[in-house]
């Protein structure tokens, strides 16, 4: 089993990233071979909207996003996490996501398949931290990783979302977060594709 996880956050010691470490552990735990990236890190490009891929299905920016791309497309579980910034994913992981308009164009224009794993097996899940406590912040990343998971072809697995943090390494004092981001990693790294209803844990 091949566990991705996709850290958006741009700051060191994040919340998000933390979580994320912590789920990753879960799989890992699970027998996982779990891969963990950062994406400030890498050289990611913002997309041009230049249309290439509408005929092609391919990026043509020569950047680390084809790279993180193939790692996405044979991850068979993948693990996103972001902190939330006006109320939507950070910078970093919308440059991200756009980028994946070669994918759209792919399946949805050129009806190419997508993923290199068996089909209806692959899933996902994301961690969300934001400072505020309104659960609106939330809205916005589960439309936003709907479609994004969509175009990966990969369930939409389950939700951990945490408000109400804002500093750096705070997650680390809430027990009950890092337990179930743990929890949550073990559970998606289930031999067999877990249930497709998503699990929502909100935590502030």
């Amino acid at each position: 089993m091949k566990v991705l996880g996709i850290s958006t956050s741009p700051r060191e010691n994040s919340n998000s990233d933390l979580l994320l470490r912590k789920a990753m552990a879960g799989a890992s735990s699970a027998g996982a071979e779990a891969e963990y990236l950062q994406l400030c890190k890498l050289n990611i490009k913002p997309c041009t909207a230049c249309g290439a891929c509408y005929g092609t299905g391919e990026c043509i920016i020569d950047d680390d996003f084809n790279v993180v791309l193939s790692k996405m497309l044979n991850a068979q579980r993948l693990i996103f996490a972001t902190p939330i910034y006006f109320m939507t994913v950070c910078a970093q992981a919308k440059i991200l996501i756009d980028r994946c308009q070669c994918l759209w164009a792919s399946k949805y224009l050129l009806k190419k398949p997508i993923s290199r794993t068996e089909p209806n097996t692959r899933q996902g899940m994301v961690i969300a931290v934001g400072g505020t406590k309104t659960k609106k912040m939330f809205d916005s990343i589960r439309l936003t990783m709907k479609y994004y998971f969509d175009v990966l072809e990969m369930g939409y697995f389950a939700n951990l979302f945490v408000g109400s943090v804002d500093e750096a390494g705070k997650i680390e004092e809430n027990a009950a977060a890092m337990e179930q981001a743990f929890q949550l990693g073990v559970r998606l790294s289930a031999a067999e594709a877990p249930a497709a209803q998503t699990i929502e844990a909100e935590l502030t």
